[in-house]
């Protein structure tokens, strides 16, 4: 792999549209009753819909988090589609900094293991990573980076990867705003 010809990629000059954000994300789970649950309760998901198995070969449950039908479509887990294949991570968006201390410690107290809370990288991104029943890779984020008209990325060297959401709180990209507003309480907690 050739990282300096990946990087020179981009988007076709005169395409007639423009991708905006990830709409949904579906995914084979093992048992949906479990993987709904998991998604109502401790994500706070709500069902849009739900298709027995009988009309759809393994079943189907759609999630939303907001005004759209759904953000998330699980699929029964069959013999020719199992559980957990064929998925890296699935990023879901919150609209502040905030958010993502408190849903570190929702996953807390309700026990689910935290893979890594903190930045990870590229994209600048504070992030809380997590596996939710079948084994998928999520991630919760806020702060990713915004890439202007003029394409400009943020330099590696300004990356500032961390393990935890307070040394990234602490220390900022460039040009984020990390102030912690109603839950300052809870980044002393770890």
């Amino acid at each position: 792999m050739n990282v300096d010809t990946i990087k020179a990629m981009g988007r076709p000059k005169g395409l007639p549209f423009r991708i905006g954000k990830i709409g949904h994300v579906g995914m084979y789970v093992k048992d949906l009753e479990r993987s709904t649950r998991f998604y109502t309760d401790i994500l706070g998901f709500q069902v849009s819909d739900a298709i027995a198995p009988g009309e759809l070969a393994g079943g189907a449950v759609f999630l939303r988090c907001g005004t759209d039908h759904h953000a998330i479509a699980l699929f029964g887990a069959t013999e020719d589609h199992p559980a957990g294949t064929g998925l890296h991570h699935v990023a879901m968006e919150v609209p502040t900094l905030d958010e993502i201390v408190r849903i570190r410690e929702h996953l807390r107290e309700h026990q689910i293991p935290i893979n890594l809370d903190g930045r990870r990288g590229a994209g600048g991104q504070l992030v809380v990573e997590f596996r939710d029943p079948d084994g998928h890779l999520l991630e919760i984020y806020w702060g990713i980076d915004q890439i202007g008209s003029e394409g400009i990325v943020r330099p590696e060297e300004q990356w500032k990867s961390v393990r935890s959401l307070e040394a990234a709180i602490g220390n900022p990209v460039e040009g984020q705003d990390t102030t912690v507003h109603a839950a300052k309480s809870l980044l002393s907690v770890s």
